[in-house]
């Protein structure tokens, strides 16, 4: 038999039952949980979130969501939402000079392994564009000069309308204003070369040497106007020497930046992500 599967993602102030209510609901509807998880803030009294995963006949699909609405959502005052794990959000990708980041996207992309789909590539530079079109994936040049930011952006902004349900900053390095962020209205995932709160801002791995640390990091985190202050989503670390120079770093700390952003972006891909306060639960 023919079955959906189809993913719900609530958040509610917590209270008994609320588990079992859903369980129900999906239940009667002859749907077959196949993933659940759940996290309350405070014990009696904070804020309760959960992800599901399930199967369902696509007969009995029709009117779910209204169902849900009148017999879960409302009666338990939730913020929730259905998603089709068929129907892959769509990616737009900045990036500047560096191609590490981006080519490692694109490369899990083309094999499969990145439940996406990448829409479009656009930098600040041109040096990318061979890269990017040899994945078949459309590139566009928006020089940001000095002085003329909000012009950029706005070009960005432009550019971006209707194309993507995800941003992400595959080392793109510009600071995106709040206007923008706004403008744009979809979230945005940014790689910060340093394990933040450590070192935010330029030149990390320069610093962290001067600093002798024994430890490098990367940090992905959802963007906000504050400069590498969103929420985190994944960090990663490798260790260092003293006999390390900058250039090490940098090449070491690039196979971090890799492997963070990768799980940040497919878990985001997975609505396995949901903020709490300036947190993210990664279920």
């Amino acid at each position: 038999m023919s079955v959906d599967t189809l993913r719900l993602v609530v958040s509610s102030p917590d209270r008994p039952g609320i588990i079992a209510a859903v369980a129900r609901f999906l239940h009667e509807r002859g749907a077959s949980i196949v993933e659940l998880d759940q996290y309350t803030s405070e014990p009696g009294g904070g804020q309760f979130y959960l992800r599901t995963e399930f199967t369902i006949a696509p007969a009995r699909r029709a009117g779910l969501a209204g169902e849900f609405a009148t017999a879960i959502g409302e009666p338990f005052g939730m913020h929730w939402r259905f998603t089709d794990a068929r129907q892959v959000k769509r990616i737009a990708i900045l990036a500047s000079r560096a191609d590490h980041c981006l080519v490692d996207l694109l490369w899990r992309w083309r094999r499969g392994e990145l439940a996406a789909d990448i829409t479009l590539v656009a930098s600040n530079h041109p040096v990318l564009r061979d890269t990017v079109t040899g994945f078949g994936v459309p590139f566009h040049e928006v020089p940001v000069r000095h002085g003329a930011r909000d012009a950029a952006e706005g070009t960005l902004a432009d550019l971006l309308a209707g194309q993507c349900d995800l941003i992400v900053l595959a080392r793109y390095m510009q600071i995106l204003s709040g206007g923008f962020l706004e403008k744009v209205g979809v979230p945005v995932i940014n790689i910060h070369h340093s394990f933040l709160p450590a070192f935010p801002g330029a030149g990390p791995y320069e610093r962290a040497r001067q600093r002798g640390v024994k430890l490098i990091g990367a940090t992905a985190h959802y963007v906000t106007a504050a400069l590498d202050e969103g929420p985190i989503i994944e960090q990663d670390v490798i260790r260092t020497s003293h006999r390390d120079t900058t250039a090490t770093l940098v090449r070491l700390g690039a196979d971090v930046e890799r492997t963070v952003l990768a799980r940040a972006v497919a878990w985001h891909c997975a609505d396995r992500l949901l903020q709490y306060d300036n947190r993210v639960l990664v279920f």
